[in-house]
């Protein structure tokens, strides 16, 4: 019979330093995408808030709903993209628990706030299909939802990787929000150069009605989950 002796020193000299510097360069690797997330974060409340501004303003001068609508959306967004950078700061002062219900309460904010967008921009919507009220060309808006396409593919791509790669399911579920504004970008740019090149003035409060459904969606799944859900 074969006896297993334990030699004491000389094994956990040749083991655990190995496992020690495996584990080490692990939690820096997630240490460094942690602060990945979290500037990526950053840029994306940053830019939704200038695109919000903008297109708010631009949507007001010339009477564009859609335009208002997605410069709201822009700024929910915002909302949702200031709970993933909560969620990637340090919190020494707080327990998994106090985190676990600061986040469910921003979250059904989110919610809300998605549903009274979403009520303003379905009444402005069909106030001007009915009334016949035709909304002004705007070049800036166009500029807005091309860029706005550009921008948006990058963001998702960079969040739901290295949401993936560190387990994340709250920053997988945001990255899913920037894919939703890419495809309201694309339904922005559909109505608004229609109304540019042709006249089609009903396309704008058309695209405020699928910007609607948009918020409604949203809001809904966010309440149903009741909070994004932990790292």
């Amino acid at each position: 019979m074969n006896i297993f002796v334990y030699k004491g020193d000389r094994n956990c000299a040749g083991l655990i330093p190995r496992g020690g510097r495996v584990l080490g360069e692990l939690m820096r690797d997630t240490k460094k995408l942690h602060k990945k997330a979290f500037y990526l974060s950053l840029f994306t409340v940053a830019y939704n808030c200038l695109e919000g501004i903008i297109s708010i303003f631009v949507g007001y001068l010339s009477g564009s709903v859609a335009l208002v609508g997605f410069g709201a959306d822009s700024f929910v967004e915002s909302l949702s993209g200031g709970i993933m950078i909560w969620r990637f700061r340090a919190h020494k002062n707080l327990t998994a628990q106090e985190e676990e219900k600061i986040e469910a309460r921003a979250a059904k904010l989110v919610a809300y706030s998605f549903f009274i967008l979403g009520a303003y921009i379905l009444f402005e919507s069909l106030k001007k299909l009915v009334l016949r009220e035709h909304p002004e060309p705007s070049l800036i808006g166009i500029i807005i939802a091309i860029a706005s396409i550009i921008v948006m593919p990058v963001l998702f791509y960079l969040k739901y990787n290295i949401g993936k790669s560190i387990g994340s399911r709250s920053l997988v579920a945001d990255s899913k929000q920037t894919l939703a504004c890419l495809y309201l970008s694309f339904a922005l740019l559909i109505g608004l150069g229609l109304n540019y090149l042709f006249g089609f003035w009903w396309s704008d409060p058309a695209v405020g009605l699928i910007i609607v459904v948009f918020l409604i969606r949203e809001g809904y799944e966010t309440l149903k989950e009741e909070r994004l859900c932990g790292c």
